[in-house]
């Protein structure tokens, strides 16, 4: 058994594992938790209603958080021609065609996010096996297949980012670092909830998140009241 750090001991005194907390409560015990030395990530873990073994009731989707992650997102474009003037004036961070698929290929993985004009994917298809298993495939269903990529880059840039859930039925969402204000981390939390419901009501019927809990980077979760 993997022994508890006395900063852990610490933080499982403020959280009561047997009680379901409204959002802005949990938020607000999340802030007060002992920190590790570092601006930790603050996460929603949702348990959906569904068969993972289902193509159909797999869920996926986007959503753009109010006040960003609070990460940097390093952004790399697949285009050609006037794509790729367009991209590196909207602040990609790597733009190419066949000479930065090659680049990945190779092993080159410096980036969060892959944009890609439609006229791309057929030479993209190659990198399926990589991009793939990593999150990163492009694909029209969350906007990062397009011709209009300042607008992409843009969305991407201010804050959105990607959804879907795991072999496991579950979805694990960072809405930003433990040093957000509470209201901007309420603000992110609502955005992904809603977001979540959306896509499932589109494809489900009843009652499909079983559990949903909050947490930060190295302490315990808290659950949230449905």
């Amino acid at each position: 058994m993997k022994k508890q750090s006395k900063r852990y001991k610490e933080a499982i005194k403020l959280v009561d594992k047997s009680k379901t907390y409204n959002l802005k409560e949990a938020i607000s015990i999340l802030k007060k938790l002992p920190a590790p030395k570092f601006d930790g990530s603050v996460d929603l873990h949702f348990k959906l209603n569904i068969d993972p073994k289902k193509p159909e009731q797999m869920i996926r989707g986007t959503v753009i958080l109010p006040h960003g992650t609070g990460k940097k997102i390093r952004v790399a474009v697949f285009c050609k021609g006037e794509h790729e003037r367009v991209a590196k004036e909207a602040g990609a961070d790597y733009v190419g065609s066949n000479d930065l698929i090659e680049k990945v290929a190779k092993g080159f993985l410096d980036f969060d996010c892959v944009i890609a004009t439609p006229e791309m994917m057929k030479d993209l298809a190659r990198l399926g096996k990589i991009l793939g298993p990593r999150g990163l495939m492009p694909s029209p269903k969350t906007g990062t297949v397009t011709n209009d990529i300042a607008r992409a880059i843009e969305e991407v840039k201010k804050g959105k980012v990607e959804f879907r859930t795991d072999k496991q039925a579950g979805i694990h969402l960072s809405i930003g670092k433990i040093s957000f204000s509470e209201d901007k981390l309420y603000d992110n939390a609502c955005q992904v909830m809603n977001a979540v419901n959306e896509a499932a009501a589109s494809c489900l019927k009843g009652k499909f998140i079983k559990s949903l809990f909050i947490s930060s980077s190295m302490n315990p979760g808290l659950k949230i009241a449905l």
